[in-house]
């Protein structure tokens, strides 16, 4: 459906919980996922377009809790101009004194990625095309738990013959013995054709974390991702200073303020927001013209099928994080293609869901 975009008029939010199952669990240093807890929303409006998006819960015990404050966002909004930086403007005032982590800033994320979805349908074109790009192929990783020598060497296998480029692993086991071993289990069996990543989940403390990648500094690794507590940018900064092998922080940036903190001390080489954590694509857009501004190489943290729209238009763009969390409710998950996944040209940002799926896994 086709409409002028400045007639769009915010009438209701479809909400669904779901808990989809993970064909392989994810386990992390910092503990495990076994589901995934999604909230599916549809931004409806008075025009007849409706704006898909999903966020992720981390936890089954935020699900619900979420979806309730979009319930309560979507009868507090109604009426309301879905231009999506009018809608953000309306929101960060309404959030001012409670701010936009946690809860709060995944349902105005989730707001926000409906409403250009919903804007970029109503004018009929693709999301990225909506920014100002193409589609493009944008190369991705594949991104793993932490499953020890053998599964790593496994993950590296799979990994190679789907077509993906690199490959991140979970590591902070006990020892530092065994991250070097699940580390030379990859290169044993793919040698340098993929690139190779790994992540410490935030699992160590600044003088352990300078101990560990001082050990991992001859593994030739592409990256060494949140070795300490994620909003300790001196910590990092300290670690960036100590070792030879880059570090990547951004997942758990709440914001564009946060990922200036980051910068302004030099934490990282590279740079990771989550879409959902960064403020939405509204978030995305600005935190790419912070990265672009810094010379900061940009990748996504999960959220495939909209960050195959955004990283086109993010100068700095770098790699796409593939983790399979919502597939099972989507109607038609990306596929990957020598290695890249490329946004289609249908209008919008490609999310449609599954409504026999959701409703099969939905919790209320």
């Amino acid at each position: 459906m086709s409409t002028a975009s400045n007639d769009l008029t915010l009438d209701a939010l479809r909400v669904r919980p779901v808990e989809v199952p993970l064909a392989h669990p994810l386990l992390t240093a910092s503990g495990a996922i076994r589901t995934a807890p999604l909230v599916l929303v549809e931004l409806q409006t008075e025009q007849g377009v409706t704006g898909a998006s999903y966020v992720f819960a981390y936890q089954p015990a935020a699900l619900l809790p979420l979806a309730v404050l979009l319930d309560n966002l979507g009868d507090a909004l109604r009426g309301q101009s879905v231009m999506p930086i009018a809608l953000d403007a309306a929101l960060s005032a309404r959030f001012r004194l409670l701010g936009p982590q946690g809860l709060t800033g995944m349902a105005m994320a989730a707001i926000d990625m409906a409403a250009w979805d919903a804007l970029a349908r109503s004018l009929g074109q693709p999301l990225v095309r909506l920014l100002g790009g193409v589609p493009t192929p944008v190369p991705a990783y594949n991104s793993v738990g932490m499953d020890g020598a053998d599964g790593a060497a496994r993950a590296a296998v799979e990994s190679a013959a789907r077509g993906f480029r690199a490959l991140k692993i979970k590591v902070g086991y006990p020892d530092v013995a065994t991250d070097i071993a699940a580390i030379r289990a990859v290169r044993r069996e793919v040698g340098d054709r993929l690139a190779l990543m790994v992540d410490y989940n935030q699992s160590l403390d600044v003088p352990e974390a300078i101990r560990r990648i001082r050990m991992l500094d001859d593994e030739a690794l592409a990256w060494v991702e949140e070795p300490t507590r994620a909003d300790d940018y001196d910590g990092h900064a300290r670690i960036a200073r100590a070792v030879r092998t880059p570090l990547c922080l951004g997942e758990n940036w709440w914001g564009v303020a946060d990922m200036a903190k980051s910068l302004a001390v030099h934490a990282s080489a590279f740079g990771m927001p989550d879409v959902m954590k960064i403020g939405g694509v509204t978030g995305w857009m600005r935190a790419a013209a912070l990265a672009h501004a810094a010379g900061m190489p940009l990748s996504s943290h999960v959220f495939p099928e909209i960050s195959a729209h955004l990283l086109p238009v993010t100068p700095t763009r770098h790699w796409l994080e593939y983790l399979d969390l919502a597939a099972p409710v989507l109607g038609e998950p990306l596929q990957i293609v020598d290695g890249c996944f490329t946004a289609g040209n249908r209008p919008g940002s490609g999310v449609e869901f599954d409504d026999a799926a959701a409703a099969r896994y939905c919790v209320r």
